[in-house]
């Protein structure tokens, strides 16, 4: 069996690489981990892996730093880069150092696997591979979005973090947050927010509705914080507004 490194500071990405890789087709140990490169070093001497998985981006020594040190101590070793970047300066430096081929993230299961493939061919030309079996169910960056946007419709009023999203569908937070504000014109953070005000709206123009209890409905930890978050959204404090509809008065800001 192979042995294979994932190197990345990010966890959504190390979880991503070690889910969507089908390790036991192409005859591999599942791959240990580490998140930068210097941590990475060690752990090759120790464990010799025959394939890594370098991140470019990395605190302590980036991916850069990395291959050069790597590659001269371990030529016998493949490298395939996983890159936020799409700079023809890093491909550069990675193809110099000995990478073997430069995805970019989101991991692509597609990509992932033909790149496994071919650093495990060029290590051994005469291997061969078995029909896979049962591969994990691959689903697009646009229905992850589309779920994320029904799980917040549905539990705006809980503590939601856009970390678990990340870690359950293998993608980092700022390419999620990236791509749900150009789908729906709102960061998640933002659509959280928009869907709590309009509801502290309804529930504000019932006068048996406490403002305390309100706060505590939509999820915020004190009546302080609810009413700094109303009135900066607002620019009128919860108070404000139930005695503006009391009188009366149609002046309320409404945000799109």
């Amino acid at each position: 069996m192979y042995k294979a490194l994932i190197i990345d500071d990010e966890k959504p990405v190390r979880i991503a690489i070690s889910k969507l890789g089908h390790w036991s087709h192409y005859h591999i140990q599942t791959p240990e981990m580490t998140c930068n490169g210097m941590d990475a070093l060690s752990s090759m001497r120790e464990l010799h892996p025959d394939l890594v998985f370098v991140d470019m981006n990395m605190p302590v020594m980036n991916g850069c730093e990395f291959l050069k040190k790597a590659s001269v101590e371990f030529p016998q070793s493949r490298y395939i880069v996983i890159s936020g970047y799409d700079d023809f300066s890093y491909a550069q430096q990675a193809i110099r150092y000995g990478a073997s081929d430069y995805l970019l993230k989101p991991i692509v299961e597609e990509e992932l696997n033909h790149a496994i493939e071919q650093a495990i061919l060029s290590l051994n030309p005469s291997e061969t591979f078995g029909q896979d079996n049962a591969q994990p169910e691959h689903i697009t960056p646009e229905e992850v979005v589309a779920i994320i946007k029904d799980y917040i419709e549905n539990n705006y009023c809980t503590n939601i973090k856009i970390t678990m999203f990340a870690e359950k569908y293998f993608f980092s937070i700022e390419y999620l947050t990236k791509l749900f504000k150009s789908k729906y014109g709102y960061s998640i953070y933002e659509y959280v927010l928009k869907l709590r005000m309009e509801r502290a709206r309804e529930l504000l123009a019932k006068e048996e509705n406490k403002i305390i209890d309100i706060a505590q409905r939509l999820g915020y930890a004190d009546n302080h914080y609810f009413s700094k978050a109303f009135r900066n959204y607002f620019g009128i404090s919860p108070t404000q507004y139930r005695q503006e509809l009391s009188s009366g008065l149609d002046s309320f800001p409404v945000r799109n």
